[in-house]
């Protein structure tokens, strides 16, 4: 029994805090605002200990800061955070692309389903799909959860590193932490957005290390170039 109680406990540690998460990811808690373990144990009618769990967990993530005395806030990245975030991104997945072993040899393309890699390609290729037409409807709310699945799906599978896929999914979210309140207030919002998910992964079956890492520049230059123009209507 006490073991099954633990299970309980940490599964829904888990839930709040993806809860949490996604409110943030949806704009719906705003940078820098403030709220305290009892106000969130009150929204969600549970007990104290597992919300102060899951705040902890997403303060470790990057995503909340905590206040001793004032209770915890979401976190306000800098457009100097998100440059950093990008070319920390940059930096690594350059590197896991210009890897021979860590490229998938044609062999291993979707016309051969029975060997598992190629079936795990179908599967990101769907999701990187569904993502690339929300990012040309400028649907944020559809996007930014394909997205982040794609990119952990796509990472797992051709970094063949648990923790470097980690890294670069906490990379992904922060950097839609951020982006978010911006995107949400501009007027081409699709103009924004990348959308190039589907080239990416077609690049990999392939086998075509050169165009994967090419693929991966315009998107990072992309977004290096948005931040440089949030910093100009900033200045």
């Amino acid at each position: 029994m006490p073991a099954s109680g633990a299970v309980t406990r940490n599964t829904l540690r888990q839930q709040i805090a993806d809860a949490l998460r996604d409110e943030v990811l949806a704009g719906r808690l705003q940078p820098g605002e403030e709220f305290t373990v009892k106000q969130i144990a009150d929204q969600y009618g549970v007990s104290t200990t597992p919300v102060r769990e899951a705040l902890v967990d997403l303060c470790a993530q990057g995503l909340l800061d905590s206040d001793q005395h004032r209770g915890f806030r979401v976190h306000q990245y800098s457009v100097d955070d998100y440059r950093n975030m990008v070319q920390a991104r940059m930096l690594v997945v350059d590197g896991i692309f210009r890897r021979d072993a860590a490229m998938v040899p044609p062999r291993s393309a979707v016309t051969e389903p029975d060997l598992g890699i190629g079936v795990a390609l179908v599967s990101v290729r769907r999701r990187g799909e569904a993502a690339a037409r929300a990012a040309r409807a400028g649907d944020l709310d559809i996007l930014i959860g394909y997205d982040i699945r794609y990119w952990r799906e796509l990472g797992r599978l051709v970094a063949a590193n648990d923790y470097i896929a980690d890294f670069l999914h906490r990379l992904r979210v922060q950097a839609w932490v951020f982006s978010v309140p911006h995107l949400r207030s501009e007027r081409d919002v699709p103009g924004r957005l990348w959308s190039g998910h589907v080239d990416l992964v077609d690049a990999i079956t392939r086998g075509d290390g050169e165009a994967a890492v090419a693929v991966v520049r315009e998107y990072n230059t992309h977004s290096l170039e948005w931040a440089d123009q949030l910093e100009r209507r900033a200045g």
